[in-house]
């Protein structure tokens, strides 16, 4: 549980969850129903209440998690290349290794040419591609992504989606992302968590069977899809309406 000592409300309660090594979990429940809490205390940037949760580390040199965030994740006083670097550098890993490494994901991510400039030089697509590659390139245990597309527009949003989905495919990464998005969370997930408004519980699992890779088209015309999408749809309604009696 957290509590928010200083507005006497409590955020996330009697929340129970295991995600498997490799498995791609979205997080989808109302504003407000402390989806955002639940990462930041996993990242330790809260600290809970009550409970407890562990990281099993497969590999004691890496960091249990990276996480990503909607905007201002980079910092703007380092070059796109230095900001995909900085987890590698404070690792105090080997500058060939670092080197490699950062040329890689920015490789990946379409930044070669955009290495020296600066966050405040890039458009916010190219922004979140600095945080991606950053947070793939640390290769910490879990990555947990906070919206990091609901401030772009549709068609940005899509080629991030697949750039997402492209490295997570090479690498099985561990990725428990937050979206308000169904077509997102459905296009992008092995399994939906769905939480109640607050206090947020997690209430229910949607198993994303589709076979990868997919195209977002399959999300819209599956009937299985479509199905899932409606189920998802009547939660979210049920909980906003539930959180204004």
């Amino acid at each position: 549980m957290f509590y928010k000592k200083e507005n006497s409300v409590t955020a996330i309660e009697n929340i129970s969850l295991t995600i498997e090594d490799g498995e791609f979990v979205c997080l989808v429940g109302p504003s407000g129903c402390g989806k955002t809490t639940l990462l930041r205390i996993l990242a330790g940037l809260e600290n809970q209440s009550s409970g407890d949760f562990t990281i099993e580390k497969t590999d004691q040199n890496r960091p249990n998690q990276s996480m990503v965030f909607q905007e201002r994740g980079i910092l703007p006083w380092l070059t796109v290349e230095e900001n995909v670097a900085f987890g590698l550098n404070m690792r105090h890993l080997s500058k060939s290794f670092i080197k490699e490494r950062t040329t890689y994901f920015l490789n990946k991510v379409g930044l070669s040419k955009f290495a020296k400039m600066y966050p405040k030089e890039l458009s916010g697509g190219m922004k979140q591609r600095v945080s991606i590659a950053r947070a793939f390139a640390n290769d910490s245990e879990i990555l947990l992504m906070d919206e990091p597309f609901g401030a772009l527009d549709e068609q940005n949003k899509y080629i991030l989606q697949e750039e997402l989905l492209s490295i997570w495919s090479e690498t099985k990464k561990t990725v428990l992302f937050i979206t308000h998005s169904i077509d997102e969370a459905l296009y992008l997930s092995d399994r939906v968590l769905l939480m109640s408004a607050q206090p947020g519980k997690i209430v229910s699992e949607i198993n994303i069977d589709l076979p990868r890779p997919r195209k977002l088209e399959d999300i819209r015309t599956d009937p299985e899809m479509t199905s899932k999408f409606i189920e998802i749809w009547n939660h979210l309604q049920v909980e906003v309406q539930g959180s204004r009696l």
